[in-house]
């Protein structure tokens, strides 16, 4: 529980922020304070292990039996809601033959007492089920949100390569929020109206068995047949719905991620075309669901009014021939009336089940969705390592039929500061992913200290790498969160001590909240190089016996780019560094630099030793020394020199 103090300082406290509590709100912030629920420390335990049952089990029971005492006090409530809902037309035949037509004035005041009675059970019975339903609703919801988030956590890169970020947040969004309103109004009416027509079922054969077998032979068929064309055709629609508005998210993400190249190329107009003809096709795939429910809901209707017209002839001829009471007439057409209520309202709450469902298929679909980087069945921690890598005859494509790595062996010492260089797509990157595991070799093994990394914990190996991509990623917070986000508990000075290291003390320094100034993933306020800088910064703080970083330096002007250099000088010391080498700036500096060349290791050695061998490296240098060191490695590639071995 958050204490005010954390609002502002006391009395007299410094610059900035709230300067103090007013003591006229002091006893009203206490008060508040003493009033807020202890939610205690949070009980989540993360981990990789991945059971592709617990997904394929997914269901409405499961996520409900869970709290049973919730949902057996909910069904109670029904229960006495329901029965005291339908107490009225027998209190009215009642009222009718014992109070009307025998002359009984008190009978007739016990039976409206009664009927005051009933609603007022009625009332309170509702009140105290929506409180517990709704209760129900919200705890099986977060219990599901966090299931899902937590699965999203454990998948691999390749399952967000391949997925749109909008289709992903639709699960998170509206799939839930379907089986909430499902959960919390839907399934409860569900049971109110079902129990009803239970109930009033019942109530009918009591009171006559004719008029009750009559209703039966007229309403159960048409009903039955009409139920099972609309249920068949609503679920096809529904699941159709949930696909189109996901295309909907993801292309509505797509543009705003992307608004500055949008802008850039005057892209808007036909922007606002292609979204037209996905929402399009969205407002076609509900228009589906109510033509079905317009065929649906009038029929039913049909079906009550000629049921209720030929009950109320047949049992007026009844009353006229002294076999049945007009009080018992009466009440069996309210109740009929009520038999009829439920099935509309059944017509409309099944489209809340249907859509619920679709939801539920779309969500087990994702929860069954297996991490191609799986975790062993028995992984072993990793212990500290000193940094010695191997791939050994590894071969890897992101598409097993077409390899962007073949046949790679290279053994990095420790310490040993690697630069992997080569044109675009040779399998500069797709090594160190392979080194960070986010990917598993298709042959061969990648080995840390003699440790297949497929044999150890994902967490124990990653808590040792560290990596710094060519763009960084700042999470929405205070740039001290963003510094520490590898070791969150670490105090003020050690965040200082690696932000001085990598040279942006004086950038921070100048702001006017400095490390609690709030940036974004895509903060305009803060430019690319010091955006950067913090991500180096992030490095420095997590100390890991590995880093990987793809071409970190490239986004910085030549003077940040001087004090980054000297600040890796200290990070790489006594590390295992790979770089992912796009300027030939870098990889000089290196102590191995591995030439890759269409997926296969084709040159290794320092930059003297592959520059007299005149080879591939050699002839990329040239060319950059006669372009005057302008350029990547990616514009580089060309023939080795002649007359080279």
């Amino acid at each position: 529980m958050w204490g005010h103090s954390n609002f502002g300082g006391g009395p007299g406290g410094g610059a900035g922020g709230f300067e103090g509590t007013p003591p006229e709100l002091e006893e009203a912030i206490n008060a508040l304070e003493a009033s807020e629920p202890d939610h205690g420390e949070p009980g989540i335990a993360f981990s990789h292990r991945f059971d592709v049952e617990e997904g394929r089990r997914l269901s409405l029971r499961r996520l409900l039996t869970r709290y049973w005492p919730m949902l057996a006090a909910a069904l109670v409530l029904v229960t006495i809601e329901t029965v005291s809902l339908q107490a009225g037309p027998a209190i009215t035949q009642i009222g009718v033959d014992r109070g009307i037509d025998r002359h009984h004035f008190g009978v007739l005041v016990v039976c409206a007492v009664v009927y005051v009675g009933a609603i007022f059970l009625t009332g309170l019975a509702s009140r105290f089920r929506v409180k517990v339903t709704g209760r129900l609703s919200a705890d099986v919801m977060n219990d599901l949100r966090v299931k899902v988030f937590a699965h999203l956590q454990r998948l691999s890169l390749d399952y967000f390569t391949a997925e749109k970020a909008g289709v992903i947040m639709t699960r998170m969004t509206s799939d839930i929020e379907n089986l909430q309103q499902l959960v919390q109004d839907g399934l409860v009416q569900f049971a109110i109206q079902g129990f009803t027509m239970v109930i009033v079922t019942a109530v009918l054969f009591v009171y006559n068995v004719r008029l009750a077998l009559v209703t039966v032979v007229i309403v159960v068929p048409p009903l039955a047949a009409l139920s099972i064309w609309f249920r068949d055709g609503s679920e096809r629609g529904y699941v159709e719905v949930r696909d189109k508005i996901a295309n909907v998210l993801a292309d509505l993400s797509e543009n705003l991620h992307g608004i500055r190249v949008v802008t850039s190329f005057n892209r808007q107009r036909h922007n606002v075309i292609v979204h037209r003809n996905v929402v399009g096709e969205y407002r076609d795939s509900n228009m589906y669901t109510a033509h079905i429910n317009a065929v649906y809901g009038p029929a039913t209707l049909a079906v009550g009014w000629v049921a209720q017209a030929i009950i109320i002839s047949v049992g007026g001829l009844m009353v006229i021939h002294h076999s049945l009471t007009l009080g018992q007439l009466v009440a069996f057409t309210l109740y009929l009336a009520s038999f009829f209520g439920p099935i509309q309202s059944l017509v409309q709450l099944y489209n809340t089940y249907q859509q619920g469902q679709s939801s539920i298929i779309k969500l087990r679909t994702l929860l069954s969705t297996s991490p191609s980087v799986a975790e062993a069945e028995d992984p072993s921690d990793l212990p500290p390592i000193t940094g010695d890598i191997v791939f050994d005859d590894v071969t890897f494509g992101y598409d097993p039929a077409v390899p962007v790595l073949r046949h790679a062996s290279l053994h990095i010492h420790p310490g040993q500061t690697v630069a992997f260089v080569g044109p675009t797509g040779a399998g500069k990157s797709t090594m160190a992913k392979l080194v960070t595991r986010f990917y598993d070799p298709t042959e061969g093994r990648v080995l840390i200290d003699g440790h297949d990394i497929r044999d150890v914990s994902l967490a124990s190996l990653r808590r040792q790498l560290g990596v710094v991509p060519q763009e960084p990623f700042l999470f929405a917070g205070t740039i001290r969160e963003n510094v520490a986000f590898a070791r969150p508990g670490v105090s003020d000075q050690e965040v200082w001590s690696a932000v001085r290291a990598v040279g942006l003390a004086e950038v921070i320094e100048s702001l006017p909240d400095q490390l609690d100034t709030v940036v974004h993933e895509r903060d305009q306020s803060l430019s690319s190089g010091e955006r950067q800088l913090i991500a180096l910064a992030r490095a420095f703080l997590a100390q890991p016996r590995v880093l990987v970083l793809d071409e970190a330096t490239s986004n910085l002007d030549l003077l940040s780019e001087a004090k980054i250099e000297a600040a890796l000088d200290v990070l790489l010391a006594a590390r295992t560094a790979i770089l992912i080498a796009h300027r030939l700036t870098t990889a000089m500096k290196a102590d191995l630099i591995v030439v890759i060349d269409e997926g296969r290791i084709v040159e290794q050695g320092s930059h003297a030793e592959l520059v007299a061998s005149g080879g591939l490296y050699a002839a990329m240098f040239t060319t950059w020394s006669t372009q005057g060191h302008s350029g990547s490695i990616d514009d580089l590639r060309a023939e080795p020199v002649a007359g080279a071995d």
